[in-house]
């Protein structure tokens, strides 16, 4: 069985980082190598019972990532509708690509220790798209975004998934986190920043045809403000609400989305329905990228029966065997992290090392915490803010890999070298 499943997930993966040349949607095949993979589970286990509560708890843990990449994707959609980024767009002045790349990468990786990574990732390229006509200039800062919003997020306890997990399950604490991974990280952003500022040098920003938005309707400052202020708002007091309340994310979200939705019905119930439709958080619904949103679920059901049939912590037990070097070992996980969702990978970890022998803050946690949260960056379907910004701006797998990855791949040994170092020095 083991076998079969990871010749289905491989099929599946290819066939997904073939989506171009195939011309089937990636969608399609994350959800049929889903259905495959439960299948096979579900047949040989021969335990309906126990396959039926993992897959409920699969389920669950995809559905809140889902709801809360709607909620936010929605969020910026309503925002864009009432011309809400004209706060940040009118204020940048910059005509070099180069000059705006570095803004955009420190806006990114501070916002996304703030915000998270998958969060920062959707308002940052909504964003660059007010900013920058040319698709394929708008494809490189995507990259570079993938990059700072993973880095920012590696280093602050609610900035990333695998960070979160390993804050709440004791491993690390708020402060330790910081100290240890944050040069790390910023070097892992700056380096693959700065080779890209050397390839974009004295090319000019091209910056799109203002227009009030794309059914040519105007909205008042008061309205663009208001907006604005709301959806930055509810997308930045998420972390807050999940501190004070312990509920998940998705539940904070969620509830923001609602309080949004009246302020936009109160603001706009005086108008004519032709006119006010068009930004009612309804339309925005509708013009969220769906597709995006059913390969996430295809992708990450798809990873979870790697776990539930404990393939990945087979995985991580033969690399303690193989190879026995901690910081090599953690090195890899990053890496693999990239072509296998992170949060098992952690999640496995996290299994296999406890804390009776690694206790909470030891250079195992803290250097697992940033080479999980930046090796996703290698490849675009490697994290979160990677799924996302392939969908946003319809990315290639093999455009990543070519332009993008090797970037990312020298960022993230330039920034476990500085970790390694920094470990040393303070050992």
């Amino acid at each position: 069985m083991l076998s079969a499943l990871v010749v289905v997930f491989i099929i599946a993966y290819a066939a997904i980082a073939l989506e171009h040349p195939l011309k089937i949607n990636k969608s399609a095949s994350g959800l049929i190598g889903a259905g495959l993979l439960w299948t096979i589970y579900a047949m040989v286990q021969g335990d309906p019972h126990l396959v039926g509560e993992q897959l409920g708890e699969s389920l669950t843990g995809t559905a809140q990532i889902v709801f809360f990449l709607m909620g936010a994707m929605t969020i910026v959609e309503v925002v864009d509708a009432h011309n809400g980024f004209e706060v940040i767009t009118k204020r940048i002045r910059t005509t070099k690509l180069s000059s705006l790349m570095w803004l955009v990468g420190f806006v990114t990786f501070f916002l996304s220790a703030i915000l998270d990574n998958l969060t920062t990732t959707i308002v940052m390229i909504s964003l660059v798209r007010k900013l920058l006509a040319k698709h394929d200039d708008r494809l490189f800062f995507a990259g570079i975004i993938v990059i700072a919003a993973n880095s920012g997020g590696a280093w602050s306890p609610i900035g990333d998934v695998t960070t979160t997990m390993l804050w709440i399950g004791g491993q690390i604490t708020s402060l330790a986190i910081i100290k240890s991974v944050l040069l790390p990280s910023l070097v892992s952003m700056l380096v693959p920043m700065a080779i890209t500022a050397w390839v974009l040098r004295g090319k000019e920003v091209v910056s799109p045809e203002a227009v009030d938005s794309d059914h040519g309707l105007h909205t008042t400052e008061f309205e663009r403000n208001l907006m604005f202020c709301m959806g930055i708002g509810i997308l930045v007091a998420v972390p807050a609400f999940k501190t004070v309340t312990h509920l998940p994310p998705f539940m904070g979200i969620l509830f923001g989305l609602g309080l949004l939705w009246l302020v936009g019905d109160l603001v706009h119930r005086h108008k004519e329905d032709e006119f006010k439709m068009h930004f009612t958080l309804a339309h925005a619904l509708s013009k969220i990228d769906m597709s995006s949103l059913v390969f996430f679920v295809g992708i990450l059901l798809s990873v979870a029966t790697l776990e539930h049939t404990h393939i990945l912590t087979s995985l991580a037990q033969w690399l303690d065997a193989a190879v026995g070097r901690q910081e090599i070992i953690v090195l890899i996980i990053g890496i693999v992290s990239a072509i296998v969702d992170n949060v098992p990978l952690v999640a496995a970890s996290m299994g296999m090392y406890d804390l009776a022998r690694f206790p909470a803050d030891h250079f195992l946690w803290q250097f697992l915490a940033y080479c999980a949260g930046t090796g996703g960056s290698i490849l675009i379907i490697g994290s979160a803010a990677g799924v996302a910004a392939m969908g946003l701006e319809k990315i290639h797998f093999f455009w990543y890999v070519k332009r993008i990855s090797g970037l990312a791949l020298v960022g993230y040994f330039a920034g476990a070298a500085i970790f390694l170092v920094q470990r040393g020095l303070t050992a």
